[in-house]
């Protein structure tokens, strides 16, 4: 029991430093001057002092899982966690596993008890991305944990109850889902109690330029490369493009154009170009980028947000001597 305790201790304690890496990461997409937006927003601030599940509906790379931050940020439990499980990354099998926890011996491979992520939730929120992607088989016991706040792990007879506050974000068409027999009508509707739509980045052009300064000032401000600015060409590339993978393509087109550039200023280039346009998507790195400069770039961006040169090096994959060598090379 003592082990199984400290093993429930370990794994909130990770949910918990999870948590912290996301707050010190630009949750740049919910400002926004767009009138659909700042709707969605309102709703979601009048939902997240109840326990009223929470249904999001966007494309891909809308910021669904900073709106679901945004209601646990002002809930009453914004003290506890806020677990996200993926719900299409991983088998049936081990999504359960995932989601309830088992007890040792429970199927091949469990080799120690684990509490999941329910356990891990209590107390706080529990963020179900692309719940369309939830295999049937495990939909009647999230129905109960919705219902009754009640749940077993997987091996396990004693029935265990959790107050965590339910997220779900999805890109599908779950009243479709609903009628294809892929997704539990009961489910959907105990899900739809409070739900937004997020609107896709091409029908918030007003946002557009905002939001890339906003990016580029961070980015910047990451590598010590404060300054940064797009030339004229570069926003009205920024502004013809119909951007498919939404906020989240812009960040990394954002992230890569301060990574890849030497100029203060962000030419076209780095701009994927409209699909009518003549010019290729991706941008071209040009001639004057050395391997060199993107190795500085990188370790100078891994310095920036590592707690400690160790840990640098760590993440870098190298010794601290080695680094020490680099920084002295790179001047860095």
């Amino acid at each position: 029991l003592a082990r199984a305790e400290k093993q429930h201790r370990l794994e909130t304690r990770i949910s918990e430093l999870q948590d912290q890496v996301h707050r010190t990461t630009p949750d740049l997409e919910i400002s926004s001057a767009d009138p659909q937006v700042q709707s969605v927003i309102d709703i979601l601030l009048r939902a997240a002092p109840t326990q009223a599940p929470v249904l999001l509906f966007g494309e891909s790379g809308t910021g669904k899982s900073a709106l679901a931050r945004v209601v646990h940020a002002n809930s009453t439990t914004k003290d506890g966690p806020f677990v996200t499980v993926s719900c299409p990354s991983l088998t049936r099998e081990l999504l359960e596993s995932e989601l309830f926890g088992h007890v040792k011996g429970a199927f091949t491979g469990a080799i120690r008890d684990s509490w999941g992520r329910v356990a891990a939730a209590d107390s706080g929120t529990l963020f179900l991305d692309e719940i369309g992607e939830l295999p049937l088989e495990i939909q009647p016991k999230l129905l109960r944990l919705l219902q009754e706040r009640q749940y077993e792990r997987l091996g396990e007879h004693k029935t265990r109850v959790s107050n965590a506050r339910i997220i779900a974000a999805t890109n599908k068409d779950l009243k479709g889902a609903v009628r294809n027999g892929s997704f539990r009508e009961d489910l959907y509707y105990r899900l739809d109690v409070i739900s937004v739509q997020i609107p896709p980045l091409r029908e918030r052009r007003s946002d557009l330029l905002a939001l890339a300064e906003s990016f580029l000032a961070f980015y910047g401000a990451q590598l010590g490369r404060e300054g940064l600015r797009f030339s004229e060409e570069a926003k009205k590339r920024l502004e013809a493009y119909s951007w498919p993978g939404n906020i989240r393509e812009l960040k990394n087109t954002v992230e890569r154009a301060v990574i890849l550039t030497r100029e203060p200023v962000i030419d076209a280039r780095f701009v994927p170009a409209d699909a009518t346009g003549t010019q290729e998507a991706e941008p071209a790195i040009g001639a004057s980028i050395t391997l060199e400069d993107l190795e500085e770039a990188h370790i100078r961006r891994i310095l920036t947000t590592a707690p400690s040169l160790d840990a640098a090096a760590k993440t870098l994959g190298i010794d601290p001597a080695t680094l020490y060598r680099k920084r002295k090379r790179l001047n860095l």
